[in-house]
């Protein structure tokens, strides 16, 4: 199964070709499937590099950095997003909630000194200079975090990826056919309003490009994605799962706005911590996107948000930084995703017309 997991990435998601700076990021967790995609990389003539993730020098760094370290931009962290050709970034932590400790004041601190890497990595992505992609690697962390056993949750992991399929490439260009059908739809709108008990919500996005996530960019891939007008957004959204940042969770949160920017933030739990990531720069506290969870095989929330963003019949807004390519201007050191469930009583108006309803587009929308 790794072997069909490497080729969908090197073949597949980034295209790996003859040449190019692959660099991997990953735990020591996920070493079975690096080996595998370090074979499949040099086998295409690439060049690998591998840099390590671990949780426990993440936290070390916190723990022990003085504020000018947290200010500190790398030059050679910069150099590495200028240059590389392909970024691949396995999810597999070894703690779900590494920074659970961690005051949020440094955690702001280092935000706002990584934004430049945050303002390349979207640049050179919209230029498309940069093939990047994220996916995950199952390890008993994130089974235990899902409330899974470890086979069970390996089990959900390869099927969101489609690898238990004969042919996985086609089953994914068959999603990326269908919901191409969905942004054709979604292109001819002016303003989104997003209804439900707790949510009344209205956004421009005309003028703005809709985004096919058909696995390229995110394995598994499945929702279509957009940046709304950075001052349109008004009314009120209540998230239906916990807002998860580093691993600190912050649940029920419910943002009001005006004309674009949040008014209003709080939450159940976590409302310190929501309040001081919103104080990172002005753009934190405006939409930098707008999408729609489409991916049916990825039937539960689990806590990781690669998974949770694409559940079927769910929406998600990004506080924060856009896509340039999705023609959104709104700049941030952060990108932080909220997810809302409407399988229940959720509906969407386009231009005043009802297109969605309880978790689906409605079969005449999308023709």
């Amino acid at each position: 199964m790794l072997h069909k997991f490497a080729r969908l990435i090197v073949d597949y998601c980034t295209e790996v070709r003859r040449g190019d700076e692959v660099l991997i990021s990953a735990s020591f967790e996920a070493l079975p499937l690096i080996r595998e995609l370090w074979k499949a990389i040099v086998s295409k003539g690439a060049y690998p590099h591998f840099n390590l993730h671990d949780d426990v020098l993440n936290e070390i760094f916190y723990k022990y950095a003085t504020e000018e370290l947290l200010r500190y931009e790398s030059k050679i962290d910069v150099f590495m997003v200028e240059n590389i050709d392909v970024r691949i970034s396995i999810l597999s932590p070894t703690h779900t909630k590494p920074l659970v400790s961690v005051d949020p004041e440094k955690i702001k601190l280092r935000r706002q000194a990584l934004r430049k890497l945050t303002e390349v990595f979207m640049r050179r992505d919209a230029e498309g200079s940069l093939r990047w992609l994220v996916t995950v690697y199952p390890t008993n962390s994130l089974a235990q975090e899902a409330g899974m056993s470890p086979l069970e949750y390996s089990e959900f992991v390869f099927k969101s990826l489609k690898l238990y399929s004969d042919d996985p490439v086609r089953s994914w260009i068959k999603q990326t056919e269908w919901q191409q059908k969905v942004i054709n739809a979604l292109s001819k709108t002016s303003e989104l309003h997003f209804v439900s008990r707790d949510t009344d919500i209205l956004v421009r996005v005309d003028g703005r490009t809709w985004i096919n996530d058909d696995g390229k960019n995110n394995m598994p891939g499945g929702e279509v994605f957009t940046g709304p007008h950075e001052d349109s957004t008004e009314g009120y959204i209540v998230f239906t799962y916990p807002a998860i940042w580093s691993g600190i969770e912050v649940e029920k949160v419910k943002l009001v706005f005006k004309k674009g920017k949040v008014v209003e933030a709080t939450a159940a739990k976590g409302e310190e911590f929501l309040r001081k990531i919103l104080e990172v720069d002005e753009g934190a506290k405006r939409l930098g996107e707008v999408a729609f969870g489409l991916n049916y095989d990825v039937t539960r929330f689990t806590k990781e948000i690669l998974f949770d963003e694409k559940i079927g019949g769910t929406i998600h807004m990004a506080l924060g930084a856009s896509y340039p390519r999705t023609g959104g201007k709104n700049t941030s050191a952060i990108h932080w995703d909220m997810i809302k469930d409407m399988k229940k009583d959720g509906k969407v108006y386009a231009d005043g017309d009802l297109i969605y309803e309880n978790g689906k587009f409605l079969e005449d929308v999308l023709g």
